[in-house]
């Protein structure tokens, strides 16, 4: 297909994303929290900007974020049917637990719909190392340590293909994989998390990977991971622990280790770049008993661009966008 009629074959700026062969790899938020509320629908564009109820929230995630450094992602989820509480709010946090990591650390918090802010807010302020309430809603703490969270974008309101694509794959995961979990998965409805062009595309929580261009036949082995991983290479945006550079290095690494690598404690951190044509990383990792450990040096470098559109539109923009492979890894240790 020739890019030029893709502006016009294509309403979907993921349907040209992914007709060009845009590798998504590298493009997943990096964080160390994750601050997740529930929030009733429906949602507009500038849903963060405008509603009354979020907006001195946003002060503060700025203030988090600009002032602070720390990198702390919002998100909201609707409510729903089964999950949720009339006249409660659900409030998830995920926090790194240390340097070398597997999966985020959870708090789980059902309050009253009226301390909602009030719960966030304290959140934030424990981040900011400032006074707060937060024991004051000890009694709210859920114990769902064991579950998994999928979280998909919906949010049509910002961009009309995580509402074509998304809705139809959280509707699979929500009808099919949740009910047959044993309550061990849940499965969310997300506002927009960044990757409009890689709709479909969903946060898997605790572990902190994100996914996109995501197909229905191709749920199974996401959700039950019972074939090869090399089979979702395709539609790995990266691992939210690291870094651009880094999540392109552990993609490598994880095709070639296959699912033991999720359970290994991982670190990685850039030795040397040459602005964003090239860069050299290393990823430490090691089992969580100590038994195994070491670490992989690696060399990313672009090579080539493919075009994209960010945003999907009646005249869809395409703008050229950098592809990377790793030339070379070693097992340094």
């Amino acid at each position: 297909m020739q890019t030029q009629l893709l502006t016009t074959d294509c309403r979907f700026c993921s349907q040209i994303s992914k007709a060009n062969g845009e590798d998504p790899i590298g493009t997943a938020t990096t964080c160390d929290h994750w601050l997740i509320m529930e929030f009733p629908q429906p949602w507009s564009q500038n849903l963060f900007q405008e509603d009354p109820r979020i907006q001195p929230l946003v002060v503060l995630f700025q203030e988090l974020i600009v002032k602070h450094g720390v990198q702390v992602k919002p998100m909201l989820i609707a409510c729903d049917r089964e999950y949720s509480h009339p006249g409660f709010t659900r409030v998830l946090y995920y926090y790194r637990p240390a340097e070398m990591f597997s999966q985020f650390e959870k708090q789980e918090f059902v309050v009253p719909q009226e301390e909602a802010t009030n719960l966030v807010t304290a959140i934030l302020k424990q981040l900011m190392q400032q006074p707060n309430d937060l024991s004051k809603f000890h009694q709210y703490q859920q114990q769902t340590s064991h579950i998994r969270e999928l979280m998909v974008c919906t949010h049509a309101q910002v961009d009309l293909a995580c509402g074509r694509f998304g809705t139809p794959i959280y509707r699979r995961l929500r009808q099919e994989y949740a009910p047959a979990s044993n309550g061990k998965l849940r499965v969310w409805q997300t506002n927009h998390f960044g990757g409009h062009q890689f709709a479909p595309t969903l946060v898997d929580l605790p572990q902190g990977h994100v996914w996109g261009h995501l197909e229905p036949e191709v749920l199974d082995l996401l959700v039950k991971r019972n074939d090869s991983v090399a089979n979702l290479r395709q539609y790995y945006r990266g691992w939210t622990g690291l870094t651009k550079f880094g999540q392109i290095a552990e993609r490598e690494i994880w095709m070639q280790l296959g699912w033991t690598w999720l359970d290994y404690l991982k670190a990685g951190k850039v030795l040397a770049t040459g602005d964003a044509d090239w860069a050299e990383v290393r990823i430490d990792y090691a089992a969580p008993d100590g038994s195994v450990s070491g670490a992989y040096e690696a060399r990313v470098e672009a090579c080539g661009e493919v075009m994209s559109a960010f945003n999907s539109a009646k005249q869809m923009q395409l703008e050229a966008v950098k592809q990377y492979r790793v030339s070379h890894l070693v097992k340094v240790e």
